[in-house]
């Protein structure tokens, strides 16, 4: 019974957090919603998707204590994605907007590290969690450039009305928003060791939790 707890408590964590980068991923593609914020939208995602990915892929990594699980996370949720996005389709949005496995390669440099340090969880969370925080702004700036025009596809699709919170703002065209991809690789690379670190004790409780 204890075993099988575990593994549920284990595989909910698994899906929560790759439900929930999924969400965030659609909403970082969204033509409207980066249409009216661009660049700002694309940092505060990037970061978000940097810290979603980094703390369930080093939970399930350092669960299995297998290299390689990392990158299987990432697979899922890119899957999440494709399933999720395909549902978005039937309710009008275009069928250009693509999903790049943009995980994949952060999973895989943090698999590397977990293998090179032969499974030093310390340099995990150090070196894995500045890898993953700087790589993937970079990745999901490539997904970005797969999809159509934004502003074009915009004209195509009529937006809905939106509501207060929505609002659109001006372009912000300022020190911090002329690299967006340098902004999101600077503030992911910091805070994913911190949710590196996270990861790896949600494993600790885990077991702790269900030996209780």
């Amino acid at each position: 019974v204890m075993v099988w707890l575990r593994r549920c408590t284990h595989y909910l964590f698994i899906v929560v957090v790759a439900v929930n980068s999924t969400l965030l991923t659609i909403n970082a593609g969204d033509y409207i919603f980066y249409t009216d914020w661009a660049w700002t939208s694309y940092v505060i995602f990037s970061i978000s998707q940097t810290l979603m990915l980094v703390v369930g892929a080093t939970y399930y990594l350092t669960f299995t204590g297998v290299p390689g699980t990392a990158t299987y996370y990432c697979l899922i949720m890119t899957v999440y994605t494709w399933v999720a996005k395909g549902a978005w389709f039937a309710l009008g949005y275009p069928y250009d907007f693509i999903v790049t496995p943009v995980w994949l390669p952060s999973g895989m440099l943090l698999d590397l590290v977990y293998w090179a340090t032969k499974k030093n969880k310390h340099s995990l969370i150090l070196f894995g969690g500045v890898l993953v925080g700087m790589s993937l702004p970079l990745f999901n700036m490539v997904d970005l450039i797969t999809v159509a025009d934004p502003l074009e596809t915009a004209f195509k699709y009529p937006r809905p009305t939106l509501p207060p919170y929505m609002t659109p703002i001006e372009p912000q065209v300022g020190k911090f928003y002329n690299s967006p991809v340098a902004l999101g690789a600077g503030a992911g690379a910091v805070l994913s060791v911190t949710m590196a670190a996270l990861g790896c004790k949600l494993n600790t409780w885990t077991y702790r939790w269900m030996a209780a």
